[in-house]
């Protein structure tokens, strides 16, 4: 595979020019017809240009050359899904996948981001897998491939949640060519502890103005009073 060419696709296909990035992956798999990521992005060109069909015969390419390739086993599936309403393709991709429940799920942004090249086959609602560590807890694709990690403060909690055999469900929230966010939900939880805080009021500490100006006698008063 030519690198340059392979770069400019993955810039392309995460600045959304889906045209450019198309056109580059078909000059990618016309010199070397076997570059499973350059069929895989050209399959996701496809589908995001509105062709399910072409995105579905190409992802079946992929397949024929690998039959395990995890990226292509999840596109197929999930395009396989799709509706067709007025020219356009509908997902059967849920809001409710989203939907926030206090203490149970939170929306975090990733730390530490891995390669933009994987970032490229991430989509909203992509089920994503948490890998903890002695130290930290990543977030990786199905394939095993490093994401991002949790911010520390939550991946401490989270560790020692799924020790107690909490278990949960991560969903691609949001991606670009830097950021990902992701959005972790408690799926089982017999501990009786809240996997993430609930928002809380900071009560600041408030002395009337009438306090403030008074006189040193007066304020022998006051003190008398709060005794």
């Amino acid at each position: 595979m030519d690198s340059t060419l392979a770069q400019k696709a993955v810039s392309f296909a995460l600045s959304g020019k889906w045209d450019e990035a198309l056109k580059i992956n078909l000059q990618i798999v016309s010199i070397t017809p076997n570059d499973l990521d350059a069929l895989n992005c050209l399959a996701r060109c496809y589908s995001e240009l509105g062709n399910v069909n072409k995105a579905i015969s190409t992802t079946q390419a992929v397949l024929k050359i690998d039959p395990g390739n995890p990226i292509a086993q999840k596109c197929l599936q999930k395009w396989k899904s799709v509706t067709h309403r007025n020219g356009q393709i509908k997902e059967m991709t849920t809001a409710e996948s989203f939907l926030e429940e206090s203490g149970k799920t939170r929306i975090v942004s990733l730390l530490n981001p891995g390669k933009s090249s994987i970032f490229a086959n991430l989509d909203s609602g992509d089920e994503v897998t948490l890998a903890a560590f002695a130290h930290k807890v990543s977030v990786t694709d199905n394939d095993g491939k490093y994401i991002g990690r949790l911010p520390d403060d939550i991946a401490a909690r989270i560790r020692r949640l799924l020790k107690k055999g909490v278990k949960y469900q991560v969903l691609i929230k949001s991606v670009d060519s830097r950021n990902v966010s992701v959005f972790i939900r408690e799926t089982e939880n017999k501990t009786g502890l809240a996997s993430f805080a609930t928002e809380k009021i900071d009560y600041v500490a408030f002395t009337p103005p009438e306090l403030v100006h008074r006189d040193a006698p007066e304020m022998g008063i006051v003190e008398e009073i709060v005794e």
